[in-house]
């Protein structure tokens, strides 16, 4: 047979991907979608392009922007008929609200998108003033079919009924203990679960002041945990906190593993498949082998999750000693061990803990000093706090929590040996007196413990969405400056530190030293954290 044709120059051209040409309504397409909330390569998906390009568009964004007001009068009519920024917003918020729905498991349903959009757009239209009352919006079936393409909503779980599951899971989940001995030390759940972590109860004057405070954007940041146990309760895992930022300057000059929580971040401070897919196998898997090691028990577990957005399907291909279940739809809210007041007695715990530091830290009843401590009260003394919270929650409050799907695992029938909510919200209130916040009531710690497991607000939505912003902005590094060298960025750090010593060094006023090593410090933070970006990087190569 003769020898096969070598594949001459047109052919392997022809072979290569063919060349997209990228028109100028393609670009302002993708800039609408990342201005909207969606990721690089959600848009390179959708558009079938690549995630570099998108990126390079993102990066021109003000040169595109320019071209696209010189344009033909077709083009600019198109142009005028877009979006108005109301509108914009709106789509971005109820994005975030779906989110935060879906994760915790809530069922969606198109009447209740829909209301929500058009409450999220009149609270919106009254913002913006009397500019946009003009524009209408009814939040029509064809406005949440164009949404739900624009966002890629099929993957968020609308409502269903399954009446039948929520009293056959315990049989079904009996049977897989049976099948796999395993035994109560073996079985094990998690739940993630919202934290505003610098929120006082309403009625003390630390709340009063931050509502009227200019600046003050604290009381609502919100971070997530994960929160998770054996059904024993004798071994409760490393909280998984997720953050909206990756370096906060509270946590400047802290070593990350090292802390006793799992630090990760996502802008919207949620969970994340990749998030847990990372959590699963380095974290719990790990963890799992060792504690079964030490208490002289097989290495295998049972982990059971609810089906929320952020959990993976394949968790149980991932590992040859962990079985990951999951609950049926319909059935997680009432019956997840977890769910069932661990959360909220761990807050409970949590506000008993930070008002005992404020006790610690001030000492003393003036209300001036108790607000300077609660201004600097930052997020890594929030991550101490809730260390301290997850450890002081007894083992018979998690074990108890099983008695809905493993009754037989129960071994604390005594409620003196559970954690008491009430109890708790009694010792707040004498710790609160203790600080001269008489004015505080059980009634206000109550709302506050319940706050978290509400859904987020328009206004929440909205002050959420421009925090954030704020934290984003100040991260992004622009592309020349990344192209800084970590001999460069050192060099440049220690003329700073030598030009502020000579700055500081022939004054004896030791309040103006301070202000202006703050504002040197605060103007050169970004190179300092690029800098050990940078090292860090490079030492995980080497």
């Amino acid at each position: 047979m003769p020898g096969k044709r070598p594949l001459g120059a047109t052919a392997l051209r022809s072979a290569k991907r063919e060349r997209k040409a990228i028109t100028l309504d393609m670009k302002l397409e993708v800039l609408r979608r990342f201005e909207v909330g969606e990721k690089l390569s959600q848009i390179a998906k959708a558009l079938g392009l690549a995630v570099s390009t998108v990126a390079t568009i993102r990066d021109n964004k003000e040169k595109i922007k320019a071209s696209s007001l010189i344009a033909t009068p077709s083009r600019a009519s198109r142009l005028t008929r877009r979006r108005s920024a109301a509108m914009e917003t709106m789509e971005r918020l109820l994005y975030v609200w779906l989110e935060d729905q879906s994760q915790r498991n809530v069922p969606l349903s198109v009447t209740a998108i829909q209301e929500k959009a058009r409450s999220l757009f009149d609270d919106l239209q009254r913002e913006h003033g009397e500019s946009s009352q003009a524009e209408k919006f009814s939040a029509s079936k064809g406005w949440f079919m164009r949404f739900k393409e624009r966002h890629c909503l099929p993957h968020f779980k609308m409502s269903s009924s399954a009446p039948g599951n929520k009293d056959t899971y315990p049989e079904v989940l009996r049977s897989i203990i049976r099948e796999g001995e395993y035994t109560p030390q073996q079985v094990f759940n998690v739940v993630e679960t919202g934290l505003y972590w610098k929120r006082m109860p309403e009625g003390t004057f630390i709340s009063v002041k931050e509502k009227v405070e200019p600046g003050s954007k604290s009381p609502k940041d919100r971070l997530m945990l994960l929160l998770g146990g054996n059904a024993t309760g004798d071994f409760k895992l490393k909280p998984l906190l997720v953050y909206h930022t990756e370096n906060p300057k509270a946590l400047q000059g802290y070593s990350k593993p090292n802390l006793p929580v799992i630090w990760r971040s996502n802008r919207k401070a949620w969970a994340t498949k990749s998030i847990f897919h990372e959590w699963f196998t380095y974290f719990f898997c790990p963890a799992i082998e060792k504690y079964c090691a030490q208490n002289h028990l097989t290495n295998k577990a049972l982990l059971i999750l609810d089906s929320a957005p952020c959990h993976p399907v394949n968790l149980s291909d991932l590992s040859d000693n962990v079985r990951v279940e999951y609950f049926h739809n319909g059935t997680a809210d009432s019956v997840q061990p977890m769910a069932q007041g661990v959360t909220s007695v761990f807050k409970a715990h949590y506000l008993r803990r930070t008002f005992e530091h404020i006790l610690e830290a001030t000492d003393e009843e003036d209300p001036a000093v108790i607000s300077e401590f609660w201004r600097n009260y930052s997020i890594i003394d929030a991550v101490d706090n809730i260390a301290t919270a997850w450890e002081a929650l007894k083992p018979a409050t998690i074990n108890s929590a099983w008695k809905k799907i493993w009754p037989e695992c129960v071994q604390f029938h005594d409620v003196s040996q559970t954690d008491n909510v009430a109890q708790l919200q009694q010792d707040i209130v004498a710790l609160a007196r203790s600080l001269a916040l008489e004015q505080l009531v059980e009634a206000d710690v109550g709302r506050l413990l319940q706050l978290n497991e509400k859904d987020l607000s328009n206004a929440e939505l909205m002050q959420l969405e421009q925090e954030r912003a704020v934290e984003e902005d100040s991260e992004d590094a622009p592309p020349a400056l990344r192209q800084l060298t970590t001999g460069a960025l050192s060099a440049a750090l220690a003329h700073f530190e030598a030009g502020l010593q000579v700055l500081t060094s022939n004054s004896s006023d030791e309040e103006w030293k301070q202000k202006v090593s703050k504002a040197i410090n605060n103007a050169i933070n970004c190179y300092r954290e690029l800098y050990n970006e940078k090292k860090r990087r490079s030492q995980q190569l080497s």
